[in-house]
């Protein structure tokens, strides 16, 4: 249960509903499953959350960042905030006190922080301590919560419920299928100009696409978030616009016919339409920027958009000669290449400039390969990139790929002799593997 001051009062932690952009971030960082959702909301169980605070530093909007004092005995029940638009006020002291919560227990609610980092600190050590059992390949355990020592700083919030403006207005400077005609995938490549108004990104930062109209329950759409898929400078260098890489939605997790709202109001429109976003978010999965530092990228699907930016901006700077970058691989993986996005021009990028390792898991009369697969093949040449300190992993797709790529580099460091476990630490702590899955 959340921490309490005394025997009468908890401060439970929420999450804000007005600024969630429902990316999923803070449900897959928390090594408990303490939070939840449904179509509606991200929610957090007072009875099962621990205040471990993994949740705290991934998410984009810090929505995850919320609290409220309540009576112990009544904390407010997951069905209360599946149904929240906002966050309820703050009760009183005279609302507490009718409540039954002692006055003592007010007076001293407010010195659990130390206590919640404590919890957090030994979370963290258990999960990467392989003497707890079920516990070493954790994918939450291995993930970076700050970005690369070199990374360029990073602008968040700029535009959305916590910044001056609430959303900006881009215009659609182009819209192209980027993946081949086929009724179960339709990936697109949207181009979006902001004009005059500033928007600055950087590869592996995300945004929120606010689509018109109201849902069932006759409220405004929540925005819904998407990786950037183009360098630092613009999709055309030198323009104040970006790209992004939206695969439309025509079913669930559980294979029911559904059509997603943002994805499909994306991919649907036209050259000259107008779009509200907010954001820009994210301040850790970010690319490193010293010289001779590599870069390992392992995507499957729209997961490539982030990949797809760094390969970008490494491709300008390497044209600019101005710049020695180190090893740049990639791990991709897709059902066919008909669905992976990219893949006519990733075939061209240089040889010499880019290790690309593509993984089919449908391709008829062949074995199902998957990016942990390809990841086990090239073991020979991560080995070293894993001792090195100037290599950088990116994982990002769907969120089942995670243990998979985590048991993968595992294996790859024990099949050499090395240490997982304090790889695996290490990685964390300097900020060098990353995970980002939805």
């Amino acid at each position: 249960m959340n921490t309490s001051s005394g025997d009468t009062i908890l401060k439970q932690h929420l999450i804000d509903a007005a600024i969630c952009i429902r990316c999923g971030a803070c449900e897959a960082a928390c090594p408990i499953d303490a939070i939840t959702h449904d179509s509606n909301n991200y929610v957090v169980s007072a009875q099962a959350c621990k205040m471990c605070l993994n949740c705290i530093p991934v998410c984009p909007t810090g929505a995850i960042d919320s609290w409220r004092l309540v009576p112990q005995a009544k904390p407010y029940t997951l069905e209360e905030q599946f149904s929240w638009f906002e966050l309820p006020e703050e009760l009183t002291p005279a609302q507490l006190a009718e409540a039954g919560v002692a006055a003592g227990a007010l007076a001293g609610e407010g010195g659990h922080a130390d206590e919640a980092l404590q919890t957090q600190a030994q979370v963290e050590a258990a999960a990467i301590d392989p003497t707890q059992p079920g516990t070493s390949a954790a994918p939450a355990s291995y993930g970076a919560t700050i970005p690369p020592w070199s990374a360029a700083h990073a602008y968040t919030n700029l535009y959305g419920a916590r910044a001056a403006e609430k959303t900006v207005t881009a215009t659609v400077a182009g819209n192209v299928r980027v993946t081949d005609v086929g009724t179960e995938y339709d990936t697109h490549h949207i181009i979006l100009d902001f004009g005059t108004m500033p928007f600055p990104v950087l590869e592996g930062q995300s945004i929120g696409i606010v689509p018109p109209g109201v849902d069932e329950r006759g409220k405004p759409h929540f925005a819904r978030q998407y990786s950037i898929a183009s360098a630092r400078n613009g999709e055309r260098p030198g323009f104040n616009n970006l790209s992004l890489t939206i695969k439309r939605v025509l079913e669930d997790h559980q294979g029911k016919p559904v059509r997603g709202v943002g994805s499909n109001y994306m991919c649907d429109l036209k050259v000259g339409d107008k779009v509200q976003v907010i954001g820009p978010f994210g301040a850790t999965f970010l690319m490193p920027n010293h010289p001779k530092s590599n870069i390992v990228m392992i995507c499957t699907g729209t997961g490539s958009a982030p990949m797809r930016a760094m390969t970008e901006w490494r491709r300008r700077l390497r044209k600019s000669g101005k710049f020695e970058g180190g090893k740049l691989m990639l791990f991709f993986g897709a059902r066919t290449k008909e669905e992976l996005p990219y893949f006519g021009p990733l075939q061209s990028l240089p040889k010499d400039f880019i290790d690309i390792n593509f993984a089919f898991s449908r391709t008829p009369n062949q074995p199902k390969k998957y990016v942990q697969d390809a990841l086990r093949e090239r073991a020979a040449d991560l080995v070293p990139l894993l001792q090195d300190g100037n290599t950088f992993f990116y994982v990002c797709g769907l969120k089942s790929m995670e243990e998979g790529v985590i048991l993968a580099l595992r294996d790859v460091a024990q099949g050499a002799g090395l240490n997982w476990d304090e790889i695996g630490q290490r990685l964390k702590k300097e900020g060098r593997l990353h995970l980002e899955t939805y």
